[in-house]
């Protein structure tokens, strides 16, 4: 049986998330180190069958959450139950400016590498001209 890709562009689009605001589209969520620690506790006290994975229904959360947040706790890593953030993005000036500075050191680089083989072009082009000279001065001993 093979299955064409019209039924999965044809698809429904069901509407959760408006295609043209940009503002309407899902964010990763973040955690604070208090948050983890607070359910982790939770989750350690329950011990009635069914209780565990109704917490997590309710807060929303997977167990690889769970086991993620007791390894960093268990490093003693509070830092590391706080939210990993980005790096702020750099303004466009700055950007700019790394793309130009990257962009003039390998204009650099490829000017180093064309100037050296010039130089090599030179040198063999004074050696063939010695050559042809010296060749063409020698008298050729002629049967």
């Amino acid at each position: 049986m093979t299955m064409t890709s019209t039924p999965l562009a044809t698809r429904v689009h069901d509407g959760a998330v408006a295609d043209d605001d940009p503002a309407a589209r899902p964010r990763r969520r973040a955690f604070s180190a208090e948050y983890k620690l607070a359910i982790l506790e939770q989750y350690d006290r329950l011990e009635k069958p069914g209780a565990k994975g109704a917490l997590l229904r309710r807060e929303g959360l997977y167990s690889s959450h769970i086991v993620e947040w007791r390894r960093a706790r268990e490093v003693g890593a509070l830092n590391a139950l706080a939210a990993q953030g980005r790096k702020p993005k750099k303004s466009p000036e700055a950007a700019e400016v790394e793309r130009l500075r990257r962009q003039n050191e390998r204009l650099a680089a490829e000017l180093g590498r064309t100037k050296a083989a010039l130089e090599i072009m030179g040198k063999a082009h004074a050696l063939l001209e010695s050559l042809s000279e010296s060749a063409d001065s020698d008298p050729k001993s002629r049967p």
